[in-house]
């Protein structure tokens, strides 16, 4: 039998809310991020298109057990739509498909925006990543094939105008897990008789991140390199303190859960996977999901029964 080779990388546990910028691909960040704090695992909770830039929260070590709590919550986006054209991609990578002269007013638009609030069904781009009988939609649509991809029910909290100028209108979305703001400018700009593609997507929040949790990634070659920039591949430094201290804790993703503290003899118990008893007058005692932490640090998830704690993901020290 082949033996396991010993994981590479550091033990680094958290979360590292990076702002990405335009032309790097979600995977491309995830990897840059992943060495620069020469990780042993890490992932992110949400693309981000290459033309799109802001909010992509990336995990490292254990933090990406929490992924799937950070996906499901709200997003922000402010984007804006050019009217005039729609296209392909249903943003500016994609060749014009449509065009039209008419423009839509302020008021026109305002009329038309409370069919995209709510839940609504969205058909999702043709150039998306939903996969159709085991594809991803995007490469059919580069080999050229017609997608037909089913709509789906999403939900849109709020949809505001930031600014209308004719040509172009800014917007701002808060919208749940699913949505895809190209579909809102293309069928948007079908509505108005006049199409419409994103001309430039941000995405300034994921909940429960906000702008304040931001680094960049120059920011994080400074920590890890300094103002000199980055040596030479043979030679990099070994002092991790200072990007560290841009990890945002595990234990941030999981704001949505109810938590009990614990000390760290009752931590210990639960790392190796027993029941313990949850203590404190505003303890609950019931709850489908809840998570245990000891001195502000993720220690498990699981559920309450019966004012019972029962561990099913542990988390190290």
């Amino acid at each position: 039998m082949a033996r396991r080779g010993k994981k590479k990388g550091r033990p680094v546990s958290g979360w590292v809310i990076l702002d990405k910028p335009v032309g790097m691909g979600s995977t491309e960040a995830v990897s840059k991020v992943k060495w620069l704090f020469q990780a042993e695992k890490a992932g992110h909770a949400g693309t981000l298109d290459p033309l799109a830039s802001g909010m992509l929260p990336i995990a490292l070590g254990d933090a990406t057990k929490t992924v799937p709590y950070v996906q499901d919550g709200a997003k922000i986006y402010r984007f804006t739509v050019a009217w005039g054209e729609e296209r392909s991609t249903d943003d500016l990578e994609g060749p014009v498909t449509n065009n039209s002269d008419k423009r839509p007013s302020e008021a026109d638009i305002r009329a038309v925006m409370p069919k995209y609030t709510g839940v609504i069904m969205q058909t999702p781009p043709q150039f998306s990543a939903i996969k159709i009988a085991g594809e991803r939609a995007y490469d059919l649509a580069r080999g050229g094939e017609a997608v037909d991809i089913p709509a789906r029910e999403v939900e849109i909290g709020r949809l505001d105008i930031v600014s209308h100028d004719g040509d172009r209108t800014v917007f701002e979305v808060e919208c749940g897990k699913g949505t895809y703001v190209r579909s809102l400018a293309r069928d948007m700009g079908r509505d108005l008789g006049c199409y419409g593609h994103i001309a430039d997507l941000r995405r300034t929040e994921v909940d429960p991140f906000t702008p304040d949790d931001f680094v960049t990634v120059k920011e994080l070659e400074t920590a890890r390199f300094g103002e000199a920039g980055q040596p030479q591949e043979g030679d990099l430094p070994m002092d991790f303190a200072a990007i560290d201290g841009l990890v945002i804790d595990t234990v941030a993703a999981l704001d949505c859960l109810p938590q009990v503290a614990v000390s760290d003899d009752t931590a210990t118990k639960i790392r190796l996977g027993n029941p313990v008893i949850v203590r404190g007058r505003d303890a609950p005692v019931e709850a489908d999901e809840a998570c245990a932490t000891a001195h502000g640090r993720l220690v498990a998830i699981g559920s309450i029964e019966r004012g019972m704690f029962k561990p099913r993901r542990v988390f190290a020290g």
